[in-house]
């Protein structure tokens, strides 16, 4: 009844909305040729990070990385974690080379919010590590990610962080030039899973209308690996790791003067292996239907007694369906995750109350879970969250300033073993539980030296400092609060506590920034105390089931500590003769946490890594040499063993070209030519053994855009 009441509402809102950016389209004149010029300029900001500033008027405080273009081109993997993993702060929860969730600052699973063009990304990977997020980097466009909490726009789920994909699934402006047919193909082919991917994405329209449509395949064999030996058996593949999968979306937006409205729909499925139970396939499939629109208030257009107070007014909503059906090698059925969850956000974006300038916004999700069969650790679960936000910046000369503040009401229902059908009970009688997190957050740069930078530049010369001081509250999952079985990624016996309370943490962050014309070199410091931490771990029992004795783990509140640097610098050779220009990169990240009462180290974190790269660009041919190097993390839980340290190296060569009128990358990426046998210190234990980071591979591929 509640979850109706509640969808009812998002989507009237929704659909109020959209309603009224159609009656705006159908009323107004089509907007000229320089206004369109003036708005694609708009969202075009550089550097400027939207998923941390929806103000976009000046440079994010709070540290980020974006990758676009050919960069993200050349870093994609087969999963998000594997594109991400090596940036500063980031590893990646690698459950094998099909389940690989993106780690911030040694917080992964659910503090860490995956969002899709700002919106929830509904699916299941949160809750286990052989979950796989359901996206194919081949079609992303641009990936934001904020390091350090990001709850006060996003939620508790973002204590950690965010990592946010961006498409272009629903257009925002009209086509550039003459409009007509673009777009992009894209092959590649190899890597240490003999991969075959390939991706289209097709657009057009004119100024009042644009569609976009894109398609993508990948299929991959085992995983091949340096010999290692597990279990008593040595082997040079990663078992059950192969897999298969396809996507494709549809969308189109209407354009008017001052903004647009639009729809997409999605589907996307992947059949892949899961390593630790060799004879099990995972069947994943996951539809979504987008609407997106943005209406601006132009000013000039305003009498001036009546001056807007409102600039822009911003929309998204989604509705999604996921499933996962995990297939035992004679074919029957073990497990099915579903999940269907909507999801509505609202931005209202102020015009300047004196010095201020700020945002007002409303977001509300809906989610609904059930697993069934032999592996349903959790009940079927409802959750509902509402939240309401506000964020107000300042600037003046050097200093700019930001505080925000949020608060969210979140349900967790259960129906505990209603639908037992008659089963095993264990999850009791149905139950609720209640909570009211809040978020604050205050922010700020300083220009040391140098001038201070705009939103129309990426990174501004000069010296700068930044700081960010937050107080984040988040609200337990209900496999936190409601977990009760064998969980066979983590090889443990799980039990949740129905009595949890918010977690709740305080962090702080300092950033130091030095850009020059031909030189970066950027410090971040940052350490977050948790007075109530969830954690996961050890009770030291032992549980009999499915005829095996199984270590208990469970969810308890534990006073903890994360702290932590990220450096990184970039700087410019001198010219060779040849006319080749040279830059040397580099970073050193490090991050600790342990539980503040017994002093045992939190799990699956990563050890002190340093990169040394060598960039080479001359006329149409770019190469990269690249030396990644991680040391033995050998600070673990008791339970767990230490990690070996390593040292991977990579080169890349491309060249840009032309090709019947069209543009051209081609690519070639040569992975771990040292064949190192590596492992990675962020997995789970009872992967880790079992999955070796890839083997020395190629991998070469060609885009075309058009």
């Amino acid at each position: 009844m509640h979850s109706h009441i509640f969808t009812q509402r998002a989507l009237a809102l929704g659909a109020s909305l959209l309603c009224l950016s159609l009656s705006a389209w159908a009323q107004e004149a089509v907007p000229q040729a320089a206004s369109m010029k003036e708005q694609g300029q708009s969202e075009k900001l550089g550097k400027v990070v939207l998923t941390g500033n929806p103000l976009r008027q000046q440079e994010l405080a709070q540290p980020s990385n974006v990758l676009d273009g050919d960069a993200l081109i050349l870093r994609r993997g087969s999963t998000l974690g594997e594109t991400l993993e090596g940036l500063p702060g980031l590893s990646s929860s690698y459950f094998g080379p099909n389940s690989n969730r993106p780690t911030i600052r040694g917080l992964d699973g659910d503090r860490v919010r995956m969002l899709s063009n700002s919106g929830a990304s509904v699916d299941a990977s949160s809750l286990s590590f052989d979950h796989a997020v359901p996206l194919d980097p081949l079609v992303i466009e641009r990936i934001e990610v904020l390091r350090g909490a990001a709850a006060l726009l996003y939620g508790g789920n973002a204590i950690g962080g965010v990592v946010n994909t961006i498409d272009n699934r629903i257009p925002r402006q009209a086509p550039l030039g003459d409009g007509g047919l673009s777009g992009a193909t894209e092959l590649r082919l190899g890597g240490a899973a003999a991969e075959r991917n390939g991706a289209m994405v097709l657009e057009g329209g004119d100024k009042r209308f644009v569609w976009h449509a894109d398609a993508s395949a990948r299929r991959a064999q085992d995983l091949r690996v340096p010999s290692f030996t597990a279990d008593g058996v040595t082997a040079q593949v990663v078992r059950n790791s192969a897999s298969d999968s396809h996507g494709a979306a549809l969308g189109g937006s209407l354009l008017f003067a001052n903004g647009f409205a639009g729809l997409s729909v999605d589907d996307s499925r992947n059949n892949y292996g899961v390593t630790v139970e060799p004879d099990v396939t995972v069947e994943m499939q996951r539809q979504r239907l987008s609407a997106a629109g943005e209406w601006r208030f132009d000013a000039k257009e305003t009498p001036p007694k009546e001056a807007a107070l409102v600039q822009r007014l911003s929309w998204s909503m989604g509705s999604t369906r996921y499933e996962h059906r995990e297939v035992e090698g004679t074919g029957a059925v073990g497990t099915i995750f579903k999940s269907r969850g909507k999801d509505l956000r609202v931005e209202l974006e102020h015009a300047k109350l004196g010095p201020l300038h700020g945002v007002i916004g409303l977001q509300l999700e809906d989610s609904d879970f059930s697993a069934l069969g032999a592996e349903a650790l959790v009940p079927s679960t409802s959750t509902r969250n509402g939240a309401v936000f506000v964020l107000e910046q300042f600037s003046s000369g050097p200093l700019a300033l930001s505080a925000g503040a949020r608060l969210e009401s979140v349900r967790v229902d259960s129906r505990g073993d209603e639908a037992a059908n008659g089963g095993e009970e264990r999850f009791g009688a149905p139950s609720r539980r209640s909570f009211s997190p809040h978020s604050l957050s205050l922010g700020g740069s300083y220009k040391l030296l140098g001038e201070a930078g705009t939103a129309n530049t990426a990174t501004s010369h000069g010296l700068s400092l930044t700081a960010n001081l937050n107080s984040t509250e988040r609200a337990p999952m209900f496999y936190e609060l409601h977990a009760n079985g064998v969980h066979v990624a983590s090889g443990a016996f799980e039990r949740g506590d129905a009595q949890l309370r918010t977690e709740s943490a305080l962090g702080l962050d300092l950033g130091l920034v030095w850009q020059g014309s031909q030189e970066m070199l950027r410090l971040n410091v940052f350490r977050t105390r948790f007075s109530r931490y969830i954690a996961l771990d050890a009770t030291g029992a032992q549980i009999e089931a499915d005829g095996q004795s199984l270590p208990e783990y469970a969810f308890k509140s534990v006073p903890a500590l994360m702290q932590g640097f990220e450096l990184e610098g970039r700087m410019d050779l001198p010219q060779l003769r040849s006319g080749a220009k040279l830059s040397l990169t580099a970073q050193l990240d490090a991050v600790r946490g342990e539980n503040r009462d017994s002093g045992e180290a939190l799990p699956r974190l990563a050890p002190l890594r340093a990169s040394l790269g060598l960039d080479a660009q001359q006329d149409q041919w770019s190469g990269r040499f690249e030396l990644r190097a991680a040391a033995r993390q050998d600070r673990v839980p008791a339970l767990d063993r230490p990690t070996a340290g390593y040292a991977i190296v990579k080169l890349s060569l491309a060249r840009q070209f032309r090709f019947a009128g069209t543009d051209g990358l081609w690519y070639l990426k040569l992975d771990n030519l040292g064949n190192k046998l590596a492992y990675s210190a962020s997995s789970v234990a009872t992967i880790r053994d079992l999955s070796p980071l890839p083997g020395r591979s190629a991998h070469t591929g060609v885009q075309l855009r058009f």
